[in-house]
């Protein structure tokens, strides 16, 4: 009899969606050994066995993130904070960047992530004159919390060969008001102040993903997708990993999804090597090619087939559909799945036509393209997802974090349906759970709450019908997760054969309101059989 080397007991133990709920759990190895009534899980106990008494808390399968930029968050950890947990004010915007210039010699560029204008007192983005009399000898850029909109001041611009007469590029903008520069860049727009921004090394970038991974071990999260590897850093991005990797950095399973964009590609390196999808072991393995084909709702740049509100904007649609059929041809043709940017209906209508075509021209049954944020589609798209077999991968945190905003330059009625999840459910499809951090925070908590409450950080309740159950948002959040990967038979569910990767959580979320989720922290994470992560004040 296989004796274990860990046993969990004295709380309940959350398998999967299917199995339920055990009294305890075995691990051997880095492998579910069993899980089932107590006595039979301490008779696998050994002289050697550590025993973990969860006390009443809860034990569920390892968090996966299904969607999220690990390397990028390792390295805005080192950059301006500017969210809205730290900045409330354009004036504490502007002595934070002040602040970090004071550090900086002159010419040193002030980088800076995470400002949201809608949260900000003044609703609106800093100017590029501001940015200017805060860093006057410093080039600075200030990303916005969604990623595809960002500030540059006018050392920044002149960096990037940006002057008043430089035509908003296709599918970007550089904005104009007054008959001058504001600074403000969005989607292919921001690609010239990024291409001269300071270069990484591998090794600020290996330190960059062990810093972050760390941090996720915090929340109970063992797996994520990183969603763009060589978005900023090319190749040496993809370097980085397996440095990381090779040399015992990497903190979490990584399923690591190639840029493959138009202007943004590491495919030229990786198909000579045959990087596909599925090449690499559990800790690292080659994932989806990534595109973008429009921005971001809260940014007004998602493409939709509806202006936003007030005005006659439908957003930006960033590939020609000539040019988005022929990058997913191609790539098709490689034997890669696909992840591609789509938030608003324009553009997943872009999207599903160019998968249509490709799996009509060469069918991949078990193919599982995915589109990644999948935000604002109507019934007929999702009919159209289910007959491709298409997995939308949505953000449940964006509804937390951006609901409210939402529903001012969209709409209550509009926003209701927005990353429907159990619309996705009632289909057939396989919808999983992100965050898409640094675009918002990487605690799970929240979006477990609000993908059960489908309610923002303010409270407002936006489309109720499209909540879950909890036992539905955690399956999100760790099976189907694993789905979208390909990695289902490996993990996600705690049954016997699987890795033991393992969230021990400070209570058991089903025990009380759902308000009491939000209160909720990671006591213990387990990865492989190995505990990696443990709260000081934790009872374990």
């Amino acid at each position: 009899m296989a004796v274990a080397d860990i046993i969990l007991v004295g709380g309940r133990v959350w398998q999967g969606l299917a199995e339920g709920f055990a009294e305890a759990l075995a691990i051997s190895g880095d492998k579910v050994l069993a899980a089932g009534p107590r006595a039979e899980i301490e008779a696998l106990a050994g002289p050697g066995t550590r025993r973990i008494d969860l006390a009443g808390r809860l034990a569920i399968p390892g968090i996966n993130d299904a969607h999220m930029h690990l390397l990028p968050y390792g390295t805005t950890m080192t950059e301006v904070d500017l969210r809205p947990s730290a900045v409330k004010t354009m004036d504490e915007v502007l002595e934070r960047i002040a602040e970090r210039a004071r550090e900086l010699a002159p010419g040193q560029w002030v980088l800076a992530r995470g400002y949201d204008d809608s949260k900000l007192a003044e609703k609106r983005h800093p100017h590029r004159r501001e940015l200017d009399a805060a860093a006057p000898d410093n080039p600075v850029y200030a990303v916005r919390t969604c990623g595809h909109v960002a500030v540059a001041n006018t050392k920044a611009l002149e960096l990037a060969g940006i002057g008043h007469n430089t035509p908003s590029p296709y599918g970007g903008l550089i904005e104009r008001r007054d008959n001058e520069l504001t600074g403000l860049l969005a989607e292919t727009g921001r690609e010239a102040v990024i291409d001269v921004l300071p270069e990484l090394t591998v090794d600020d970038l290996v330190g960059s993903i062990e810093r972050g991974g760390k941090d996720l071990l915090r929340y109970g999260i063992t797996s994520v997708m990183e969603a763009a590897i060589g978005i900023r850093d090319g190749w040496t991005e993809m370097e980085a990993y397996r440095k990381a990797h090779r040399t015992g950095r990497l903190p979490v399973r990584v399923y690591g999804c190639l840029m493959g964009d138009k202007t943004r590609s590491i495919l030229d390196k990786a198909v000579p090597e045959g990087l596909v999808t599925g090449v690499g072991d559990d800790m690292f393995r080659i994932g989806p090619v990534k595109i973008f084909t429009d921005g971001s709702a809260g940014g007004r740049t998602a493409a939709m087939t509806t202006p936003y509100l007030g005005t006659n904007d439908k957003g930006l649609l960033c590939l020609t559909d000539e040019d988005c059929e022929d990058l997913v041809m191609t790539t098709h043709r490689h034997g890669y799945q696909m992840a591609i940017h789509a938030i608003g209906d324009a553009a997943i209508a872009q999207v599903l036509a160019a998968y249509e075509k490709a799996l009509a021209a060469e069918p991949a049954p078990g193919r599982r393209h995915r589109i990644e944020h999948c935000g604002w589609l109507s019934r007929e798209q999702i009919a159209q997802m289910q007959r491709l077999e298409v997995i939308p991968a949505p953000q449940p945190s964006f509804i937390y974090y951006f609901g409210d905003l939402y529903n001012q330059v969209l709409g209550e009625e509009r926003s209701a349906f927005s990353y429907p999840m159990r619309a996705f459910i009632e289909a057939g499809l396989h919808p999983s759970a992100s965050t898409d951090c640094p675009v918002t925070e990487i605690d799970p908590f929240p979006v477990i709450y609000s993908m059960v409450t489908r309610k923002t950080d303010r409270g407002t309740v936006i489309g109720a019908d499209q909540a879950m159950s909890l036992a539905e948002a955690l399956h999100a959040y760790t099976y189907e997760a694993a789905y979208g990967a390909h990695d289902e038979t490996r993990k996600g569910r705690l049954v016997p054969g699987q890795y033991a990767d393992v969230a021990i959580l400070s209570r058991d979320m089903f025990d009380g309101p759902p308000e009491a989720i939000l209160e909720t922290v990671c006591d213990m994470t387990v990865l492989g059989g190995e505990v990696v992560y443990e709260r000081e004040t934790a009872l374990v």
